[in-house]
């Protein structure tokens, strides 16, 4: 069988190119002197990519060159590691705690109210605008407006009825082999959040494959408004639960080259209760499944950075690679088995919290790394200035242009990020610590802490809360995220 990942290409070059033809390349400075911004966001995405060495059997080359030709922020955060309430941050450019949106069922709207969202801000000051995807929460799309909104073409089902993969997961209930709704993959488990850890190896190829549409659709917008200036986002779903994606994807990625995280025998013993997530079906996979699992996981990363080349290839082709601000990066990170065996978000720990960011712009440097500290709540203020526009009101990040000119430059002395679980965890991560408070929800109650060395133990194995020789140390972190992120903005 001819690899999948390949065939797409041969289908969808021949398409980009036809659709390129009809306008033919424009020169570089047809476009004028305006910035575009061309919006670029993975859903559930950590560092698993080749160009942060994290992950050594990432399979990212079309990534890795945008970071080659652009910045990598080795330290960006999401200030929440849930879907609804990180989108909902960097979209309005507002922290969680102003907000008021901490889980995925509350509409951003009810507790926003009229908030000018960043492409409604780019709107108004004449840009064309359009999302393909899930850039919003998914059910809360409608809390931003477009010029042009749409969604990906779902498959036909949520669970293919094939699978190619080495090994099945156990989503294969009475009835799976002719494909599985959303609702019948969650019946067995009795809740509606929380995908099990599900994952098919399809025979699909890239345009039938919904994120690969969506870059097919983003590729129609960008030569039909390559004029400008336009602010357009592709939203992937993917490496969101379930894991699909064609076989040749997976074959990339063979279970015999993943090794699972290890930790530990004693590692959750001096974590707090409400600091670890998961679901009761998480533990019942064998060994040989978190391998596959695993290797699902990244054959979609690989799928997605496939679709993220056609995108940058269409820059250049239509002439707008200069002219326009590429951003990549995730709503937040994700777990893949580490601290005995979690998986998904909504922790505190860097494997949730750290996400990807990669931006190329106009007289930004060109393959640099970054260690500087920056959140997802900078990136509407970011962008704004480096399109020249005036910031609204009432941001509260801060624009990280400069340290796309300087990379190296000083920068915020730490970055925030919260969770509310059975507790709200509350997160301070410095250039050398992580120190998490989990705070009952009734207000009453003891408060629960972590903290973390991430210099001596990248792992957040040892919790030294507790440890007397680091109480000056907890004191001055406590003291630090009470003060909150006004007092860590970068020197002027």
């Amino acid at each position: 069988m001819a690899s999948m990942a390949g065939a797409g290409h041969r289908v969808l070059l021949p398409l980009l190119v036809g659709l390129l033809a009809v306008c033919g390349r424009v020169a570089a400075d047809a476009a004028g002197p305006h910035t575009n911004v061309l919006f670029i966001i993975a859903d559930d995405l950590n560092v698993a990519l080749g160009t942060y060495g994290v992950h050594p059997t990432a399979v990212t080359p079309n990534l890795d060159r945008l970071a080659a030709e652009g910045v990598r922020f080795d330290r960006a955060y999401a200030n929440d590691p849930v879907c609804n309430p990180s989108r909902t941050s960097f979209l309005s450019g507002r922290r969680p705690g102003t907000t008021g949106v901490y889980g995925n069922f509350t509409r951003p709207r009810e507790t926003l109210g009229d908030v000018t969202m960043l492409p409604e801000h780019f709107r108004e000051h004449g840009y064309f605008t359009a999302r393909v995807g899930k850039v919003a929460h998914r059910r809360y799309e409608d809390s931003v407006s477009w010029d042009v909104s749409e969604n990906a073409r779902p498959r036909e089902h949520y669970l293919p009825g094939e699978d190619g993969s080495a090994v099945r997961d156990n989503t294969w209930y009475e009835g799976a082999a002719a494909g599985l709704s959303r609702a019948q993959t969650f019946a067995p488990l009795g809740r509606r959040g929380g995908a099990p850890l599900a994952w098919r190896a399809t025979g699909e190829d890239d345009r039938e494959t919904p994120d690969g549409r969506t870059a097919l659709r983003v590729v129609e917008l960008l030569r039909d408004h390559r004029a400008g200036p336009f602010f357009i986002a592709a939203g992937f779903h993917k490496p969101h639960l379930p894991w699909v994606a064609p076989a040749g994807d997976f074959r990339r990625h063979p279970i015999a080259a993943v090794t699972p995280p290890d930790a530990p025998a004693d590692d959750r013993d001096d974590i707090p209760p409400p600091a670890l997530s998961g679901y009761p079906d998480d533990a019942q996979y064998t060994g040989e499944q978190v391998r596959q699992a695993i290797a699902a996981y990244h054959a979609t990363v690989t799928m997605v950075d496939r679709y993220v080349g056609l995108l940058l290839d269409a820059l250049r082709e239509l002439g707008l690679d200069e002219s326009t601000v590429v951003v990549f990066t995730s709503d937040h990170g994700f777990h893949l088995g580490e601290h005995g065996g979690l998986w998904r978000k909504h922790t505190q720990f860097e494997e949730s919290t750290r996400v990807p960011l990669i931006v190329r712009a106009p007289g930004a440097q060109v393959g640099a790394g970054t260690e500087a500290l920056v959140e997802l709540v900078d990136l509407y203020p970011t962008l704004v200035d480096l399109a020249g526009i005036p910031p609204p009101g009432g941001l509260e990040g801060t624009s990280f242009r400069p340290v796309l000119l300087d990379p190296a430059r000083p920068w915020k002395n730490a970055v925030f990020s919260e969770a509310r679980r059975s507790a709200h965890g509350s997160s301070i991560r410095t250039a050398r610590y992580r120190y998490t408070e989990w705070a009952p929800l009734s207000g009453e109650g003891p408060v629960q802490r972590e903290l973390y060395d991430l210099e001596t133990d990248p792992g957040e194995f040892d919790n030294l809360a507790a440890d007397p020789a680091h109480e000056t140390l907890l004191e001055d972190l406590a003291a630090r995220l009470e003060a909150g992120w006004r007092a860590a903005l970068p020197p002027s």
